[in-house]
């Protein structure tokens, strides 16, 4: 069993990933899995059994005449095969409901991780290929687990059975035949080498296909009006192309086990027909051991030539499952510095000062990496407004991002009311702060539910008020079902500057101490910015509010204006005060700050 093992999973890698699958699943659906194996068994036990009776049939009825054996074992036969119909039923809805559930499972624990995971993480990936690269990797998963259970119950039992069965007829003919297996095996293993090599390359391209196909549905405005169709066909036909060779390349190494092992089977069989029937007659060999032994014979070939192709089909699951897992594997969020999402003590929040004092952050991990926050120092007192303008790429929504711990700082620190928001929990620490980006991300769900995102608690008349705090009350009731009124696909039913309203709505739902706005008039229009203006200001009082604006409107009665540049604040003051230093303020105030 042990030389099994080690031929099935050929290095270190795949024997683990396949030990974690085995481990995770089976201890979780054994009994559901014993039920079905039990089947298996029955199955495996009938197949063996139908072989044997061949033997009995040719002696008592064929050659003996015996008229009451035929009727008898007539209605064995017809027992063993409706015995043989239940099992293979129990086994076959068994199996489907444990690969149904564990399909659900994963797809439930990939997402609560997903959700742990830091923003990052995201960064690097194109989400369509992200959810078709996990699709593509639990249903592998579910394939291989319900496989290697079919495998090893019905198969590799039925086959020892049959086995059995041929070695009690005919010990010296069954070690002939067994001499075949090392051939096959050998040549087994160099195509299941081949299908490794090529099948992480077909997961990212049907990968790749699905991202193309989700980009062209979300942005099929762009798309025509660039008139790309022709530019984005010819992409996909590519891409498609290309998955379609590899499929190809697999189909092709996988069917390759046929003509070896059709092959072996025809000299197999050519030779105890040739050999039994010398025997039989010059030797007086018994013609019902020989009838069974040719019926197991020609019964274990299916199983046989299903075991042979397994060690190439599964690789291409060994791949997806030990993606799934690198996936699983990867650290959640702030697991590098400061407790993780739930984890840490509650922020002691008091007034809602921010202090950040001398901090820096790159992105990348190299020496040649640029810092993005280069000993960045500042204070956001308490109830005030303080501002973040300066050139694209300088640091400011990077700052912002780092104030939610949405990244980490690569040194220095930052405070809230004196404590280091990294000693405290993520879910404390952003249950204080109200967010309003720039680009208003709206999920699938009504009004009201999206809205209710902010504080699951919050009322029907609360999110009423934020509303109509909002500019936005009169244009939700005039929706078809009003707060009720489910959005569509990134809400392209509603307008951009809506959009941006029902974002401030859910931050006025949220009614945390410390408001973060990141550009967030900067989508909208002139009529659509008044509209806001007053939500705005209702929602800054008495907050904590760090702005990142490129709007005057937004930032001209700011308390504070921090001009930031290069990753750090080049200057600070009111609006007047920096207008008359003539520095970087009005350089950017002349040229379009508005």
């Amino acid at each position: 069993m042990n030389g099994i093992w080690k031929w099935f999973t050929q290095d270190g890698d795949e024997a683990s990933v396949l030990a974690r699958m085995v481990g995770e699943n089976f201890v979780a659906y054994r009994r559901q899995y014993i039920i079905a194996i039990c089947a298996l068994v029955v199955i495996s036990g009938t197949t063996a059994f139908s072989a044997w009776l061949m033997g009995p049939v040719v002696e008592e009825v064929f050659l003996g005449g015996d008229l009451d054996a035929a009727y008898r074992l007539s209605a064995v036969v017809v027992a063993v095969f409706l015995v043989k119909g239940i099992m293979t039923y129990i086994q076959s809805v068994t199996l489907n409901r444990i690969g149904n559930n564990m399909v659900a499972r994963f797809q439930r624990r990939i997402y609560a991780h997903l959700l742990s995971l830091g923003a990052g993480f995201f960064t690097g990936q194109h989400s369509a290929t992200l959810v078709a690269r996990i699709n593509q990797n639990i249903l592998a998963i579910r394939e291989m687990l319900n496989v290697i259970v079919l495998a090893g119950a019905r198969d590799l039992l039925s086959l020892i059975g049959l086995v059995g069965v041929m070695i009690y007829a005919d010990p010296l003919m069954s070690a002939i035949i067994f001499l075949a297996g090392p051939i096959a095996l050998y040549t087994i293993g160099r195509y299941a080498r081949r299908v490794k090599t090529i099948a992480r390359d077909e997961v990212h391209l049907n990968a790749q296909v699905t991202t193309r196909i989700q980009e062209t549905a979300h942005g099929i405005q762009i798309v025509k009006a660039f008139t790309m169709e022709e530019r984005m066909r010819e992409g996909l036909e590519g891409l498609t192309k290309q998955v379609e060779g590899r499929a190809n390349k697999i189909a092709q190494l996988v069917a390759r086990t046929a003509p070896l092992m059709e092959t072996l089977a025809g000299l197999s069989v050519a030779g105890v027909i040739a050999y039994g029937g010398w025997r039989v007659v010059n030797e007086g060999y018994s013609a019902g051991n020989l009838a069974s032994f040719m019926t197991a014979l020609l019964l274990a070939y299916e199983p046989a030539k299903r075991l042979a192709r397994l060690k190439v089909a599964v690789e291409r699951s060994f791949v997806n499952g030990r993606m799934l897992y690198e996936l699983l594997d990867t650290p959640p969020e702030a697991a590098d510095g400061g407790p993780s999402q739930g984890e840490g003590p509650e922020l002691p929040l008091t007034a809602g000062e921010v202090v950040f004092d001398d901090v820096h952050f790159h992105y990348g991990q190299g020496d040649d990496d640029q810092p993005v926050i280069a000993g960045m120092s500042f204070i956001a007192e308490a109830g005030k407004t303080t501002a973040l303008v300066g050139p694209s790429g300088g640091g400011k929504s990077t700052a912002v991002a780092l104030l939610q711990r949405l990244y980490e700082p690569t040194s220095g620190a930052i405070t809230i009311d004196g404590t280091d928001i990294s000693s405290v929990s993520l879910m404390s620490l952003r249950s204080q702060i109200a967010f309003v980006s720039q680009s208003p991300i709206l999920f699938q769900g009504t009004v009201r539910e999206n809205l209710r995102f902010a504080r699951p608690a919050a009322s029907d008349s609360e999110i009423e008020a934020a509303a109509r705090s909002a500019q936005a009350h009169d244009f939700i009731t005039a929706m078809p079902q009003g707060y009720d009124t489910p959005l569509s696909e990134n809400a392209s039913n509603l307008s951009g500057g809506q959009r941006q309203r029902l974002s401030i709505a859910r931050a006025l739902v949220r009614n945390a101490p410390i408001l973060v706005l990141d550009e967030a008039t900067s989508a909208l229009d002139n009529e659509s910015e008044a509209l806001v203006q007053k939500a705005l200001e209702s929602l800054m009082a008495g907050r904590t509010t760090l702005v990142v604006a490129h709007r005057l409107s937004t930032i001209a009665n700011a308390d504070k204006i921090l001009v930031i540049d290069g990753g750090r604040v080049a200057d600070e003051g009111r609006h007047g005060e920096l207008l008359g230093k003539g520095g970087v303020y009005s350089k950017l105030h002349a040229i379009g700050l508005q």
